[in-house]
């Protein structure tokens, strides 16, 4: 048929949209009963019309990248709709991006659709784009350069399951075409589409006889398709730095970053010739005369320590150098980076304290740097001016379980604290801080309880465990009568948080008994979505133990009535109370229940903590817990509980446990990144010396290999947490 506009004024078109049952279909905001009338505006003459409707689409229909049954069914629409001329580059896209967020079909599925699989919307979009690739295809012949662009990358996610129909005329396309643009993208799509087939053309293109934009999407199509890396390859690259403006105009947004692409592809290879290859390039790269080329380089680098132990060593000079080269401003951000470093960039502490000494965020950031690699040296210079780093005191005070350093008590810092103190105004972050950076000193920080005390009206929240923590014994009287003050006014959290800090420091509980009971009395019947801290009363109740057996029938009466829907915070406050009832009452046969309502109820979103806490619940237990047994393993087989349902079965029914099978499944939580400190430690507690020849070599290999463990976390924390779980694994197996 010869497309034009006519088509989609006669009434087939329209006919055959109104045949479909859109409303029966679904997208990513329920019923897809609006996509008819999208399609028909992205047809029509009406241009502001039209703009709306796309995106729309891109919200229903493809939305961030996710795709759903009504996308499958629009893609003969789009598909008519482009081959006709109208707005072909842009609906080509859409196009395009609904075959990037599918799959392929599965060879199980039913696409005939005789009902006996049902086939995920995914595949069915992929299948869909492919069943529309003679009309994609025939537009990379087009005359218009964006067009043809477009159409390449389309056509080029539909992978292997469109090879057949799209490499012959993407390499029809290839053997004519002048554009450097369109021959990127025709290299790539074919590489997509048949790799192995493709991989000659790949590397002929390396060249420098190649256009730039070519040449560089020849060098990321080698490294995709895992051809050896090579000198050409190497001078390639530095040729052609900066790299990201050959990529900007290209239609893949998702590799638009080509030196961070190379790399990061290269270091998953995970072989020492492939990783001395990227930090040959970013060596070279950071040492360039071009400042937006380091600027490129200095993000490859924050990810590459990210993902290799020894990039931080092997990267320090040059990354020190280009740091060095930049002006008062840090341009490049390399100066920001050399607290990636972590002890490796010990030879760069003067520069950073030379720039830590100047004004402005420039400097705030260098100090930030020194915390990580200095903190002793950084703790003099937060000192005078701590007022004026947030980044840095950020980085002082801690975060996270084994994740940032925290600064070692230092005389001038408490000194700057204590000022910081007297002159801090509620709200904000900063009380967070300073009370964490004193509790880390605890008594040695002890001359801030003044400043604390007289702070402690504006922010009874926070700093009640800090006066604990810093309390010297000639002062407990006094800081005890102003908690026990605190006890008696303001919101319910308050008062528990001084009654609770009260109690820690003296034993007396008189006044968080009768807290602990109004609370609890206000939340009979379950909590229900209750403001008032259920799960801090209860735990509160847990730490005084049985001298708060008065608070047993509140504690009840406060649980969720069993079979109840519950969401993770309702969730968590009757794993509290079960804890508490236990601690109390010494009797686990009401704590068991309540943990395997929660244990059993696994589908929930953003359930990973909830049941953690649960599984050390149950721990706690010991033998008590052996009812729990069989909810507590098939929490095994997910990595992110495995640690914590192990511990739970050890404790409870340790002979009913095949410790061999065990001790694997821990290996690939802490392999795998999913639960990496907290399978170490579980490894530990079942004890290294009863692992096997495989499971021993296999621990071994979590310390000595290159590939980081830990692959996620606060941006800037992941070096320091992944060098102290390799620090505890290579200390348990010394021990053995």
């Amino acid at each position: 048929m010869d497309f034009d506009r006519a088509p989609f004024r006669d009434e087939l078109f329209h006919a055959e949209l109104d045949a479909q049952p859109w409303a029966s279909y679904t997208h990513a905001y329920g019923s897809a009963e609006d996509v008819p009338g999208c399609l028909r505006a992205l047809a029509g003459d009406d241009d502001a019309a039209a703009e709306e409707a796309q995106s729309e689409l891109y919200g229903s229909i493809l939305h961030q990248g996710s795709v759903y049954e009504a996308s499958a069914k629009a893609v003969p629409f789009l598909a008519r709709i482009a081959a006709a001329g109208i707005r072909t580059a842009d609906v080509l896209l859409l196009i395009g991006g609904i075959a990037e967020g599918g799959t392929d079909p599965d060879p199980g599925s039913d696409p005939a659709g005789s009902g006996a699989v049902r086939e995920s919307d995914e595949a069915a979009c992929r299948r869909a784009v492919v069943a529309q690739l003679p009309l994609l295809l025939a537009s990379v012949e087009h005359e218009d350069r964006a067009v043809r662009q477009a159409a390449a990358w389309a056509a080029g996610w539909t992978g292997t399951a469109g090879a057949a129909l799209a490499v012959p005329a993407l390499r029809d396309r290839a053997a004519v075409e002048k554009d450097p643009l369109v021959r990127a993208e025709l290299l790539t799509s074919l590489v997509e589409s048949d790799p192995e087939g493709s991989a000659s053309a790949a590397a002929g293109a390396v060249g420098p006889d190649s256009p730039p934009e070519l040449r560089i999407a020849a060098v990321m199509a080698c490294a995709d398709i895992g051809l050896p890396w090579t000198r050409d390859h190497h001078e390639a690259v530095l040729d052609l730095l900066p790299l990201d403006r050959l990529a900007a105009d290209r239609y893949d947004h998702s590799r638009n970053e080509p030196l961070h692409d190379i790399c990061l592809t290269l270091l998953d290879r995970d072989t020492e010739a492939d990783r001395e290859a990227v930090f040959a390039l970013l060596d070279a790269a950071l040492r360039s005369a071009d400042p937006e080329a380091r600027t490129e380089a200095v993000w490859v680098v924050t990810t590459a320590c990210e993902l290799s132990r020894s990039a931080p060593a092997r990267l320090a000079p040059a990354l020190i150098s280009a740091a060095a080269e930049d002006g008062p401003d840090d341009e490049t951000g390399a100066l920001s980076a050399l607290g990636r470093l972590g002890p490796s960039g010990a030879p760069a502490a003067d520069l950073l304290a030379a720039r830590a000494a100047g004004d402005g965020d420039t400097a705030d950031r260098a100090l930030e740097a020194l915390v990580a690699i200095d903190p002793v040296r950084a703790a003099s210079l937060l000192a005078r001016d701590l007022e004026r780093r947030p980044r840095a005191l950020q980085a002082a005070s801690g975060g996270p379980a084994d994740s940032l350093p925290v600064v070692p008590y230092d005389p001038e810092l408490l000194a700057a604290v204590r000022r910081r103190l007297a002159t801090m105004e509620p709200g904000g972050t900063t009380p967070f801080r300073l009370t964490a950076l004193l509790a880390s000193w605890g008594p040695d920080a002890s001359d801030a309880v003044p400043e604390l005390l007289a702070a402690l009206p504006a922010h009874p929240r926070v700093l009640p465990k800090a006066l604990v923590a810093v309390c010297p014994p000639g002062r407990r009287a006094e800081v005890a009568d102003a908690l026990r003050a605190r006890t008696g006014t303001g919101p319910a959290d308050e008062r528990i948080e001084a009654a609770r800090a009260l109690h820690e420091l003296t034993g007396d509980h008189g006044s968080l008994l009768p807290l602990l009971a109004e609370v609890l009395a206000g939340s009979a019947g379950g909590g229900g979505g209750s403001a008032e801290p259920i799960r801090e009363a209860a735990e509160a109740a847990a730490a005084v133990g049985p001298a708060a057996a008065s608070l047993v029938p509140a504690l009840r009466a406060a649980l969720n009535s069993p079979g109840a829907e519950r969401n993770n915070p309702q969730m968590d406050d009757d794993i509290a109370l079960a804890v508490a009832l236990h601690r109390i009452t010494g009797d686990a046969a009401e704590a068991v229940p309540v943990l395997a309502g929660v244990l059993g109820d696994r589908d929930g979103l953003w359930r990973r903590w909830t049941l953690v806490r649960a599984a050390a619940a149950a721990e706690n237990l010991g033998p008590a817990a052996r009812p729990l047994v069989p909810v507590l393993k098939a929490l095994l087989a997910d990595p992110r509980q495995t640690p914590s349902a192990a511990l739970a079965l050890r404790a409870a029914a340790l002979d009913d446990l095949d410790a061999g099978h065990v001790a694997g499944l821990l290996l690939d939580a802490a392999e795998t990144g999913a639960a990496p400190f907290e399978a170490v430690d579980a490894l530990v507690a079942f004890g290294t010396d009863a692992l096997s020849d495989e499971h021993r070599a296999r621990f071994t290999e979590l310390g000595e290999r290159d590939r980081r463990v830990v692959r996620s976390g606060l941006d800037g924390t992941v070096e320091i947490t992944d060098e102290r779980l390799r620090a505890r694994v290579r200390a348990a197996v010394r021990s053995r």
